[in-house]
């Protein structure tokens, strides 16, 4: 195919991940977003990129993982070509495991992830006596996986811009030219409002999420998920908690007494953070698709747009695969999207 331009709209996670693939595809790429680049969900602070337990394997599933096998070569070229970081590192995670019977469990599914996982990743039963950086644990043991990664949602941002201007890409605010090429459209929780008007039904909606970040410095240790909570050490030396997940909400980016309930839950978990400053409070508008897997594909109706939506709290460990999927789609004709992920399938 010859060369073309692609607009993007929207500069987070899903299209400034799609913009690096199609600039090194070959193609004159300008994203557009008018709050600028991280301004929505995208921006935020936690950056767990963990996978779906090993078990009832799906397309989903199988999509992911996929992904976060595939996040580390992309991360570095990313940063190699920004010359930032990206915050990124497999530093796996650990979760306690509350009883007998989730034991029994856990050890069903480190069974079935040595062939789902096909040797690249495991996940394991351990002693927390044997650990140092643990979580309190009822059975008084842990799963650890080594799939599970880190990222700073933020930092990831802005390593990716920085890299596709590096490259001749194109990122602007405002962007008043016709769209005489293919249109993504990866805006957010906004644009599942529009497309639901569109379409004249729901097709996704917008949940809110808060978390805080803390002074501790676990730089080297591997990320817990524990009482619901992501803590996530990230490699600039703070430690991320979070988050809430809210439905019905009136200020969108405001923080309030949930957030507070998640930083006091926090420290019981995990009395290491018991002093731990608070340094930064953070909320946003998390965009959720009707199927809850994203959303991919052309947009019904609107020949030459399409839809890269609904990351929801995995859009950071998807990210990669959807960039390269998208990018066969649009500008080589070549569909590989999951049936799960399909527009039709929120309609």
């Amino acid at each position: 195919m010859a060369i073309l331009d692609l607009t993007i709209h929207g500069g987070g996670i899903f299209g400034l991940s799609i913009a690096w693939v199609a600039i090194q595809r070959g193609a004159k790429v300008r994203l557009v977003d008018p709050g600028g680049v991280g301004a929505g969900a995208s921006g935020g602070i936690v950056g767990a990129l963990a996978p779906h337990t090993p078990e009832r394997w799906n397309d989903k599933k199988g999509f992911q993982f996929d992904s976060l096998i595939m996040a580390a070569d992309f991360w570095a070229g990313v940063d190699a070509a920004s010359g930032l970081s990206s915050g990124y590192g497999r530093m796996g995670r650990l979760q306690p495991i509350a009883d007998d019977r989730a034991l029994d469990l856990a050890h069903i599914r480190a069974h079935q992830a040595q062939d789902l996982w096909q040797g690249l990743a495991s996940w394991q039963v351990i002693a927390a006596a044997d650990v140092p950086w643990a979580p309190s644990s009822p059975s008084g043991f842990l799963i650890h996986d080594t799939l599970s990664a880190r990222i700073h949602p933020r930092m990831a941002c802005e390593s990716l811009a920085a890299a596709i201007i590096a490259k001749g890409g194109q990122i602007m605010r405002e962007d008043d030219r016709a769209a005489d090429a293919p249109t993504i459209w990866a805006t957010g929780h906004q644009g599942l409002m529009t497309l639901s008007l569109d379409m004249g039904k729901p097709v996704g909606n917008g949940v809110k999420g808060q978390a805080a970040l803390l002074a501790y410095d676990a730089r080297d240790m591997p990320q817990i998920f524990a009482d619901t909570m992501h803590f996530i050490p990230h490699a600039d030396g703070t430690l991320a908690i979070g988050s809430t997940t809210e439905r019905e909400f009136s200020g969108p980016t405001a923080t309030d007494e949930l957030l507070e309930d998640v930083i006091m839950r926090a420290r019981m978990a995990m009395p290491a953070l018991s002093d731990a400053p608070v340094i930064q409070r953070w909320a946003g508008i998390r965009p959720r698709a009707k199927s809850r897997a994203p959303m991919l594909g052309p947009w019904p109706g609107k020949p030459g747009q399409f839809i890269a939506n609904g990351g929801f709290k995995i859009g950071f460990g998807m990210a990669p695969k959807i960039a390269q999927v998208m990018v066969d789609l649009v500008l080589e004709g070549r569909d590989e999207v999951p049936a799960e992920f399909r527009v039709e399938a929120n309609l």
